[in-house]
């Protein structure tokens, strides 16, 4: 008897007679709601460039001159119309009047080259990150004063263009408020805020440094008319230059600066009986 009589031995068919489901098509709508994750492009550090920070250079000598001589000129005119030119022209307040005024200009092109051009939060770009030891930051710029034991091996002049800023009380104080504030912010935010890691970006930390270091020395050539006197400023940048690469913080190296320049005016004041008597002492 074949296996066909007996229906328990019936075949069964090898495709189910069931339609199979069909698969699913990706919706387009949907898919456009979670697109593919990519990696971030990293952000360009600092967002700046070298012609960014050669205008700001050339800015900031512009308007020393341009807005020191109208300061000079509106003096004159409107305060000192007995007083000869030349005699207003050597009035060290004159001088700080007009050096405060052109930092503010250049403050705001900074501010407007970061956020205006860069689209960038000025002070997190500037790595303006507050330490956590402020105090010891301060404290590292008092011990830096002791460079200025090098000078003992140096030809250091006797007198120099900035004892004029020391001649009356009024000015010296004037000048040494300016010294630890205004002064010292400004410096930073331009050699360690915007020039030194454009410089360590192309030769490294080290090349960074030194190259930083160098015209932070050189633009006090005008004020101590004395290599011997750039040569130890130099030493001085290279400090604060490190403070800023190793901490990675103009804050710091600025609190540094702050603490180096307060006791320099500190000790002067101290030696000359609150400025009144200069030549107890060569402030340098």
């Amino acid at each position: 008897m074949g296996s066909s009589d007996n229906p328990q031995f019936e075949p069964q068919p090898l495709v189910s007679a069931e339609p199979l489901a069909p698969l699913p098509v990706p919706d387009p709508f949907v898919s456009a709601s979670f697109p593919a994750v990519s990696a971030p492009l990293p952000v360009k550090d600092p967002v700046w460039n070298g012609w960014d920070v050669l205008l700001i250079a050339l800015l900031t000598l512009l308007t020393l001159v341009v807005v020191e001589l109208l300061t000079i000129v509106g003096a004159r005119v409107f305060v000192y119309p007995h007083t000869s030119f030349a005699d207003v022209a050597q009035m060290p307040v004159l001088a700080l009047i007009g050096e405060f005024l052109s930092y503010i200009a250049v403050a705001a092109y900074m501010l407007m080259l970061v956020e205006g051009k860069y689209h960038e939060p000025f002070w997190h770009a500037i790595h303006w990150n507050w330490p956590r030891n402020a105090a010891l930051m301060l404290l590292l710029g008092v011990f830096t004063v002791s460079l200025d034991l090098v000078s003992r091996y140096l030809p250091m002049p006797k007198t120099t263009p900035f004892d004029q800023f020391f001649a009356r009380p009024r000015d010296a104080y004037l000048m040494a408020a300016f010294a630890i504030t205004f002064g010292p912010l400004m410096e930073e935010l331009f050699f360690r805020g915007f020039l030194y890691p454009v410089l360590a970006r192309r030769t490294g930390v080290a090349g960074g440094v030194l190259l930083t270091a160098l015209p932070f020395g050189l633009i006090h050539y005008l004020q101590y008319k004395s290599w011997a006197a750039v040569l130890l400023i130099t030493l001085v940048g290279v400090v604060l230059t490190v403070v800023r690469a190793v901490t990675k913080s103009v804050a710091a190296s600025f609190l540094v600066h702050v603490g180096y320049n307060a006791t320099l005016m500190t000790l002067a004041a101290l030696a000359t009986d609150g400025f009144r008597h200069m030549e107890k002492a060569a402030v340098s």
